[in-house]
């Protein structure tokens, strides 16, 4: 009986021949190294399994009660040809999978640009890379082509054998950005950019998608990539700019709000510097520039009248799940005083806070402090 229920389970393993095995059969030449790399690694590592796994069994076998013509000998304990098999196989293939690991390691750093269109042909020296932008919203992808001047929504296209250069980041949590076909995944992360380099070397259409779980959408965070010729992607990029419709920092912020199974949209015109305010959290005009922040910091910082700059740039973007706007600008009267406002902007002054304690200016230069020798105090 137990005989026939694992002949019925066995059909079962046919169904395997639908699973998509792009690892394993890449169209990119990154990913095609990559497939290279776990397939040697695998092979390597199967020297030391395949022959443990047969000698457990052989042994279990061998030694099994019931075979009374077995050599046993209770004072055995030492066999210098055994120990040398045994230590010197295991160390011969991990200094192999470390020299192989090492080198990979270096040669397939996503931050790394292209040497080669594939194993047979060096990239040329003075051809021009494809620029993206990538930015992973909730639930969906933006990407932006800041050369062409154009922008698409959950649709990517590049042509054969050109090098793309991807710059990753995100609007909230974090994602990764993924296509199987073309290269490993990329982490992408609020205020953060990285990096990846890649080129496509068959025409198709392929599936990215996010690696990374990142909320109630994630399932449906997916795209279309488009590997094409020279001229097909020409015709792609005069369709997007046919759209008529232009990607600017109100229409991020609408387009950032959370959705899914959001629909291909195509831009003709990108605002110019939209990723670089999008990369330093700062599309939305109330709050400062993470890039300003860190300058700020790095010539001594504000001291605690930096708070209110930080108050605003808020991570988890909670006005984009219907939670409270930016806060209105307010500055310490420690940096700005109603005789020198910033910008030209009338300070306001902030209610005190209920348990009477007030905002010392400390760690501010001393001829700030001496702008206001009252500080008024820090917004709750």
């Amino acid at each position: 009986m137990r005989t026939l229920r694992t002949l019925a389970v066995l059909p079962l393993l046919l169904l395997l021949a639908g699973c998509d095995m792009v690892v394993m059969s890449p169209s990119g030449d990154i990913a095609a190294q990559q497939r290279d790399l776990i397939v040697i690694s695998t092979l390597l590592m199967l020297l030391i399994i395949v022959p443990v796994i047969a000698l457990t069994l052989l042994f279990a076998w061998r030694y099994r009660a019931s075979n009374k013509e077995a050599t046993y000998d209770p004072d055995w304990h030492h066999s210098t040809q055994l120990e040398v098999v045994i230590w010197a196989a295991p160390l011969v293939i991990i200094i192999a999978l470390g020299a192989i690991t090492w080198t990979s390691t270096h040669l397939l750093d996503p931050y790394r640009p292209l040497g080669r269109i594939d194993e047979n042909r060096p990239l040329s020296e003075g051809v021009k890379p494809l620029e993206v932008r990538a930015v992973a919203l909730d639930w969906k992808w933006l990407f932006i082509y800041p050369d062409l001047g154009v922008a698409t929504v959950n649709e990517l296209a590049a042509p054969v054998d050109t090098p793309i250069n991807f710059r990753i980041t995100s609007s909230t949590v974090m994602n990764s950005f993924f296509i199987p076909a073309l290269a490993g995944q990329i982490y992408a992360m609020a205020g953060m950019e990285t990096k990846l380099h890649a080129v496509i070397n068959k025409p198709g259409v392929y599936d990215g998608f996010s690696a990374n779980y990142s909320g109630a959408g994630f399932s449906d965070m997916r795209f279309k990539f488009h590997g094409v010729d020279q001229a097909g992607f020409d015709a792609w990029v005069a369709k997007a700019r046919e759209s008529g419709q232009t990607l600017d920092r109100a229409g991020y912020l609408e387009l950032e709000k959370p959705s899914v199974r959001e629909p291909v949209k195509l831009y003709a015109n990108v605002e110019n510097e939209l990723f670089d305010a999008i990369l330093n959290m700062c599309v939305d005009t109330q709050k400062m520039c993470m890039k300003d922040m860190m300058r700020i910091d790095a010539q001594g910082g504000m001291g605690k009248a930096g708070l209110g700059n930080v108050f605003a740039l808020q991570y988890d973007k909670p006005r984009t799940r219907g939670g409270h706007t930016a806060p209105p600008k307010r500055f310490i009267a420690a940096v700005c005083t109603p005789e020198a406002p910033r910008d030209g902007e009338t300070v306001e002054r902030v209610t005190p806070r209920p348990d009477g304690r007030r905002a010392s200016a400390a760690g501010l230069p001393a001829a700030q402090t001496a702008m206001a020798p009252g500080a008024a105090v820090l917004p709750e």
